[in-house]
């Protein structure tokens, strides 16, 4: 199992699905278990429901991020039963990402063979990836405001992000910089390998679980290396 947490349009699914295919798993979200209000901007096959437009055009930065951080409260029962459920099991390794993916929680998961990592990306990376995706040039002064909300969040909500992250000594990958999302899956292979607690670097002795032999080595089908 393969954890990959980071807060919105850092590429954990782009990213999340090339580590998938390297390693022959499943790919998920946890977008898939509960929806929260998504992301307020328009493109050729989405309009933005009126729920979605209302939930950002009326709440204030401190109120969105509390309101994204009471779902993800919410959401954590369903993602520990998938994550325990999927790692006790006998079917293909899974790679689980999203921002519902809290530091603070995975951290004191109690399962083996299980690795975590988080995605970082610049307040620039992610404003410049939001705007060309909502076509910020040409958005009414309505829709750019939902942007710069909805950004206004993301950027809070990754900086507490961090500082649960660097408090936890976990692992971090810069998703920013240019870099291919084969570099990045790379990046988070070398990041998880050998870890002995989710997020832990290898050498952490301090875990919940387990044997000497329950570290997360990359393999095919789930399997223990």
């Amino acid at each position: 199992m393969v954890l990959i947490g980071g807060t919105s349009n850092t590429g954990k699914s782009t990213v999340a699905a090339a580590v998938a295919d390297r390693l022959g798993f499943e790919h998920r979200s946890t977008d898939g278990l509960a929806r929260h209000p998504g992301r307020p901007w328009r493109t050729p096959d989405h309009e933005v429901p009126p729920h979605v437009a209302e939930h950002y055009a009326t709440l204030t930065t401190d109120e969105l991020l509390a309101s994204v951080l009471a779902h993800y409260e919410r959401l954590w029962p369903r993602i520990e039963e998938l994550i325990t459920a999927r790692v006790r099991g006998a079917g293909p390794g899974l790679v689980l990402e999203g921002s519902a993916l809290r530091p603070e929680r995975v951290a004191r998961l109690a399962v083996p063979r299980t690795a975590a990592v988080w995605l970082t990306a610049d307040a620039v990376v992610v404003r410049d990836r939001v705007r060309t995706a909502g076509r910020y040039a040409q958005a009414t002064e309505g829709e750019r405001l939902l942007m710069d909300r909805f950004l206004a969040r993301t950027g809070r909500y990754q900086e507490l992000m961090l500082e649960a992250v660097e408090a936890l000594g976990l692992a971090r990958v810069y998703a920013g910089g240019g870099r291919t999302p084969e570099e990045l899956a790379d990046a988070v292979l070398t990041a998880v390998a050998g870890q002995v607690r989710p997020g832990r670097p290898p050498g952490d002795r301090d875990r919940p679980f387990g044997t000497e032999g329950e570290t997360f080595r990359p393999g095919r089908n789930g399997a223990p290396g």
